[in-house]
């Protein structure tokens, strides 16, 4: 049993972003800083990010504030970035093709061990210095690797039929762009769902509401 399985899910949203300013605090050679002064710098209270960050432990001494390195590290063992779990990644256009080369998976808790499409032209061509393997081949792939997550770059209508395939080899961990609602049919996995159109209309929304509060 996961020793923070009762945290609060909006908790869990802000680890990353903490992990991420705490990063480029090391950068700039900071060794500590007060609940105040990270609060300014990400636009929280100070009573947040205690709240946030007791709920894993006391972090912090009164008076001194939090030693930058630690907390970092803490946080990141939180997260689970030592792990490096084995990664497929199924879709190989141009939004897999972006996945693949421009995310820092090893520092993420993540290894991408495979890349699959069934497009014969991208077939045998390299991207991150692994060879995109036809979709055909997925099943032995994952017979002969460990393989413990799956990155879905497809689109929504092939979705289902690589989601059951994915599923009867046993994998129950995904990245999700496909648009497709994997948990409504699996209701046993960890998936995290990634909608790029949504984040979008969001966006569109809150400048629309912003220029009407100037009206």
């Amino acid at each position: 049993m996961h020793k923070y399985q009762n945290i609060s899910a909006p908790v869990i949203k802000r680890l990353p972003r903490y992990y991420r300013f705490l990063g480029e605090l090391l950068d700039k050679g900071v060794t500590r800083i007060s609940s105040r002064e990270l609060s300014q710098k990400m636009g929280l209270t100070a009573s947040q990010i205690r709240q946030d960050l007791n709920c894993f432990g006391g972090f912090g001494q009164q008076g001194y504030g939090y030693a930058v390195e630690s907390l970092y590290n803490e946080i990141g063992n939180i997260l689970g970035l030592d792990h490096n779990y084995n990664t497929i990644l199924i879709g190989a256009g141009n939004l897999g093709k972006a996945v693949a080369v421009h995310m820092s998976f090893e520092k993420r808790g993540f290894r991408l061990t495979g890349i699959f499409d069934n497009d014969k032209s991208k077939i045998g061509t390299k991207i991150r210095d692994i060879a995109v393997s036809d979709l055909a081949e997925l099943e032995d792939f994952c017979k002969n690797n460990n393989t413990d997550a799956a990155i879905l770059c497809v689109p929504k209508e092939a979705a289902p039929e690589i989601a059951e395939r994915l599923y009867s080899l046993g994998i129950r961990n995904y990245w999700n762009f496909s648009h497709y609602d994997l948990s409504v049919q699996y209701q046993d996995i960890v998936v995290e769902n990634v909608h790029l159109n949504d984040s979008l209309m969001i966006l569109c929304y809150r400048i629309t509401d912003a220029y009407e509060d100037q009206e």
